[in-house]
């Protein structure tokens, strides 16, 4: 953590917050803060530079042409892979998950490299649109309760050797790629097709992003009742027939 203050960064809100995941930057500002620790918020448009001193960085989803435009502004900045590189913490949803990996393919129809912080490829489905709720189990190795979220994609995630999936689906689409698995990871980047906002459904994935970046094994207790009311919710609704 960077001079006793959390650094919580969120990147390029004007062209990847467009279906509300901004919320998962709000969630990991409330739960550090009722742990009383000292969060310095950042967020960061598409016209400046990204710090490469932040401990969080949350990327959200957005539409197929800010998509390109945000992976064209990244690659020229460095500054997300350098903060990477500085040991930093990475959580990305959809259009954002997309643009870790080496590439995915852009409104024009062409393939768009992407940071290569994740050892993925994304192409176009061609089936039907991924859309609805969505259920998993987390990988084991991170110790976590079931996932829930929504989905909502044409987008098809294949995991290179060096990824790991984030979850295995009990109920919709996931990566699309018909293998049951749900974005992916690697030490410190996280990237998923869940919207919700996926933090407010999974808290203890925020939890997990704070541990990993205060490099500690538990946080005090904070009240979860309402996000369990919200959890529970959802996991019902996921699980009912369509």
């Amino acid at each position: 953590m960077s001079d006793n203050q959390l650094r919580v960064v969120w990147i390029y809100p004007d062209l990847l917050s467009t279906y509300g995941d901004q919320g998962n930057v709000l969630v990991v500002e409330r739960r550090a803060r009722q742990r009383g620790l000292d969060v310095a918020r950042l967020d960061v448009r598409s016209d400046q530079p990204i710090p490469t001193s932040g401990d969080i960085y949350l990327i959200g989803g957005g539409e197929d042409r800010p998509q390109r435009l945000a992976a064209e502004r990244l690659r020229r900045d460095g500054g997300l892979q350098r903060a990477v590189e500085n040991g930093a913490i990475v959580f990305s949803v959809c259009a954002g998950y997309q643009i870790l990996g080496h590439e995915f393919i852009n409104d024009l129809g062409q393939r768009e490299p992407g940071l290569g912080l994740l050892d993925v490829v994304s192409v176009r489905g061609e089936g039907a649109r991924c859309v609805g709720d969505v259920l998993g189990d987390v990988d084991p190795r991170l110790g976590l309760p079931p996932l829930t979220g929504f989905e909502n994609h044409q987008g098809v995630t294949h995991l290179g050797p060096t990824a790991r999936p984030l979850a295995q689906v009990r109920f919709g689409n996931g990566n699309g790629t018909g293998d049951g698995t749900e974005g992916a990871y690697n030490d410190t980047v996280f990237g998923t097709y869940m919207h919700g906002p996926v933090l407010a459904r999974n808290p203890l994935i925020a939890d997990l992003l704070l541990k990993l970046a205060l490099d500690v094994n538990a946080l005090p207790p904070t009240d979860d009742r309402w996000y369990e009311a919200l959890r529970n919710e959802r996991i019902a609704a996921a699980q009912q027939p369509a």
